[in-house]
């Protein structure tokens, strides 16, 4: 097969070109293998997106148990190895806002104004939950790579 994705143990969160570990769930390693002499990396990119994507929310959620501003939580999900653009994360915490997940402040702070976002009543039921499902897809993979030669 000439790129697949294997999973392994999570230490924390962080995403990277050649692997993708969360918090409260898997790390997953893409392994690329040359076919014809032609990387398979498009394809493995194609793929690394989707399940990045599928897993931003949670992450965001999980940093949010504590207050930040869109700078700083940009700057702590990078520092974890979660590079995250403007224009992928703000829209992601005013959608997760919008559906009662986040609440936020505006707070004036050496003459500039941040918005403060913090995870809400609901958005830590909602976090519990998914963190649930990722860990019963995390066992589910496990099992499933277990069993395949």
């Amino acid at each position: 097969m000439p790129g697949f994705i294997k999973p392994g143990l999570a230490t924390g969160i962080a995403f990277s070109g050649s692997g993708l570990t969360l918090l409260y769930g898997v790390q997953y390693k893409l392994c690329v293998t040359q076919y014809q002499g032609l990387r398979m990396t498009d394809r493995i990119d194609s793929m690394g997106l989707e399940l990045r994507r599928g897993v931003l929310a949670l992450a965001v959620l999980s940093v949010l148990r504590q207050e930040h501003y869109g700078y700083s939580l940009r700057k702590l999900l990078g520092d974890a190895g979660l590079d995250i653009e403007e224009g992928t994360l703000y829209p992601l915490v005013r959608r997760l806002e919008s559906h009662g997940l986040l609440q936020s402040r505006w707070a004036e702070v050496e003459g500039r104004k941040r918005r403060y976002y913090l995870i809400s009543t609901t958005g830590e039921a909602t976090l519990e939950a998914l963190q649930a499902e990722w860990q019963t897809l995390n066992h589910a993979i496990n099992r499933l790579s277990e069993e395949t030669p």
